[in-house]
């Protein structure tokens, strides 16, 4: 039984992509959780501290990543008292060809306590996310709209309702632990997904991900809600809340542009991904 990860290690610092890592906008394209999870892991590295949290991801989708040898690179930008900031890039290699997918940053920022005195946050009577009441062991996401039940079918949620998932996402590499971060991001690149699906399918494709957190995540499963949506001339934006088992601990952010002759109808196609993990 094939491991479940996005890439498997081949030379030192080479990743090299699995079917887990496969997309639905064409037949040859990584989707989005493994470029931006391998990007993750490896700034992770490069930048943790003690007592030191991982409050910001950004990562500019340069180029549509490809099934290729991958390898992301370091380096510290900024090295503070209270803040670190590490750039990532993710290099691709066709033949002789270097291609840049994508380059983005980290910021590490010291923990510390609250300042004094009350602020506004939506009260917790107005949280509409509820995790669903028994999850299988699976590694296939759960999809829900405000009017329909949680299901393993996004087919069952491809329409003009908000959505919402309940992911697992799975580790960047075989042989590399998925850290609490990772499956943050992971998870995070669905912020595209939820925000930007209809009741044709999806036809926007994100430029980017940006992922704010106050703590890192608890549990092996991180839900995704979609929270704001805004659409002009082939733009959009949207962001999502993320939760966990203990409550809301960050926010999704996704830039997309239009990609409608690529556009995915989840009533009749399955994501590769999805496949993968049922054969394994």
């Amino acid at each position: 039984m094939p491991a479940k990860t996005f890439f498997t290690v081949g030379e030192p610092g080479r990743y090299d992509p699995t079917d887990f890592a496969m997309s639905m906008w064409g037949p040859d394209s990584l989707n989005g959780p493994a470029v931006c999870g391998v990007a993750a892991a490896a700034a992770e590295k490069a930048g943790h501290r003690e007592g030191f949290t991982p409050a910001r991801f950004t990562l500019d989708l340069f180029k549509n990543a490809r099934r290729l040898p991958t390898v992301p690179t370091t380096r510290i930008l900024r090295e503070g008292r209270r803040i670190r900031v590490v750039e990532v890039s993710v290099t691709q290699y066709d033949g002789d060809s270097e291609i840049l997918a994508a380059r983005g940053t980290v910021v590490f920022l010291k923990n510390g306590t609250n300042p004094p005195g009350g602020r506004w946050s939506r009260p917790a009577e107005a949280n509409t996310f509820r995790p669903p009441a028994d999850s299988a062991d699976t590694d296939l996401p759960y999809f829900r709209t405000d009017r329909t039940e949680w299901s393993r079918s996004m087919d069952d949620c491809q329409n003009a309702d908000r959505l919402s998932l309940w992911s697992k996402p799975i580790p960047v590499a075989d042989g590399e632990e998925l850290t609490p971060f990772q499956r943050a991001v992971i998870a995070a690149e669905s912020t595209s997904l939820v925000t930007n699906v209809g009741d044709g399918g999806i036809g926007f494709i994100n430029c980017d991900l940006t992922v704010a957190l106050t703590r890192l995540p608890v549990g092996n499963r991180i839900g995704v809600e979609s929270d704001s949506h805004v659409e002009d001339a082939g733009l959009s934006v949207g962001t999502a809340t993320l939760h966990d088992e203990c409550g809301q601990f960050g926010i999704g952010l996704v830039t997309a542009i239009d990609n409608t002759h690529a556009m995915i109808d989840f009533s009749t196609v399955t994501p590769p991904s999805f496949r993968a993990a049922e054969r394994s």
